[in-house]
């Protein structure tokens, strides 16, 4: 590309020639060209317009055009890709090393609102603030244009939060301030700039979300078990005290509303064990192979009552995976146990262990049950805490909601990846695949 020399520049480009400059002015123009010789040959072929006469006045006009300054002469680098030290004056590469160094986005923006730099960090998560572009075109936020506003016309920085929906929920909190040279006056110059920093809050929304969504479902299936506890005692204590079948009765019915309860305190504490390690990365050594045939011992008598045959599929060797052994025991369990409970209408669970071969992942292991499945709009959510698709059901086969929510957590921790399919196949119920590295 032919760029204008700059002061600072080791080998400065040689000055244009006339006809270097014609013809660079011509390829500016050269959409414009393409356009007009069309039109003229339509003219040609459905006007009458004389071949001769077309020829003759697309010379002169690719003439006029070789002589007339392109409307636009402005030189912008892509300094958006490259390192700091290609930007011109030393100002410019102070600014471009501070916003490199910044880990959050950073733009750069002059008194147009036209983005002049961008970290790498700004590039990735918005891609469309490209430099040149005008910041409050791309993110047409009212409060990011007022915020840009109010800087350029008193000079003192203004923060707000950001919230986009599209293409997912967000929220950040942008800070606009000006960009003050030492001995300049940053009012009367033409080229005052801004800039422009994005910090992310969305893990915090949602995880403060996530808190009171938490507190509230908890709170919820607390309080109904702990009520009919409440109402059966005062009726031992009452009308029923010197009433043995009553009694019997009740406390059968109390015994299981406090299994409930203990079930219930129990997954909450596995969760919340799980969350706060879950940063930490498990280093035991466990065989695949022999903790899955130890959960179907494990759950062989309830398989037995639901008349169902679980069907384990495995490698003649050992399978071994850096994992936590019990938390591993606690996801098989889960999703076996959920089979054997849900998906009783079908005949057997098949529980398959393999080899794939994908980033970071090499082993699978698929839990089918042969059951009526999941209507696909439950599925995204069913790892959720406290989703319950049918809450009656799932009380009665003495659910917590929060199964599914444990097994996503642990292997997330164990770095890996779970994937739930309904009806994936022909005779297929509910498909839950866990892949482990």
């Amino acid at each position: 590309m032919i760029r204008p020399p700059r002061m600072d520049d080791p080998h400065p480009a040689q000055p244009l020639t006339m006809p270097q400059a014609a013809l660079a002015r011509l390829i500016g123009y050269g959409p414009l060209l393409a356009g007009l010789a069309a039109v003229v040959l339509g003219f040609v072929l459905f006007g009458d317009l004389r071949a001769d006469i077309a020829i003759v006045g697309l010379v002169v006009i690719i003439g006029f055009l070789a002589v007339l300054p392109l409307p636009v002469v402005t030189v912008i680098e892509k300094l958006a890709s490259g390192p700091a030290d290609q930007v011109g004056s030393p100002d410019q590469r102070t600014t471009a090393a501070f916003a490199d160094a910044l880990g959050d986005p950073c733009l750069v923006i002059d008194r147009r609102a036209a983005v002049v730099y961008r970290n790498a960090a700004a590039a990735a998560q918005y891609p469309g603030l490209q430099q040149g572009r005008v910041l409050t075109m791309v993110l047409r936020n009212p409060e990011l244009v007022s915020a840009v506003e109010t800087c350029l016309r008193t000079g003192t920085p203004r923060s707000f939060e950001l919230h986009e929906t599209l293409p997912s929920e967000t929220w950040d909190r942008v800070v606009v301030a000006p960009l003050h040279s030492p001995g300049d006056d940053w009012f009367a110059s033409d080229n005052r700039q801004l800039l422009v920093t994005f910090h992310s809050l969305t893990e915090l929304k949602r995880v403060d979300a996530m808190r009171a969504d938490f507190i509230a479902n908890a709170s919820h299936e607390l309080r109904t078990p702990l009520a009919s506890l409440i109402g059966f005692i005062d009726t031992l204590l009452g009308p029923a005290a010197r009433d043995a079948a009553a009694r019997e009765k009740f406390l059968g019915i109390m015994r299981v509303q406090a299994d409930r309860m203990s079930r219930l305190i129990d997954d909450l504490l596995s969760l919340s064990r799980i969350e706060m390690h879950q940063h930490v990365r498990p280093v035991g050594s466990v065989d695949l192979s022999a903790l899955l045939r130890e959960v179907r011992e494990g759950l062989l008598t309830q398989a037995q009552k639901a008349e169902l045959n679980v069907v384990l599929q495995l490698p003649p060797d050992a399978v071994l995976v850096t994992g936590d052994r019990s938390q591993l025991y606690e996801v098989f369990e889960n999703l076996l146990d959920n089979a054997i409970k849900y998906g009783a209408s079908g005949q057997t669970v098949d529980v398959t262990l393999s080899e794939i071969d994908r980033p970071g992942l090499r082993h699978q292991v698929s839990v089918v049950d042969h059951g009526p499945g999941v209507d696909a709009e439950h599925v995204p959510r069913m790892t959720e805490r406290f989703y319950r698709i049918d809450a009656e059901a799932s009380r009665k086969k003495k659910g917590t909601g929060l199964g599914l929510a444990i097994v996503k957590h642990i292997v997330q921790r164990h770095r890996g990846q779970i994937v739930i399919r309904s009806r994936a196949r022909d005779g297929e119920g509910l498909r839950v695949e866990v892949m482990l590295p």
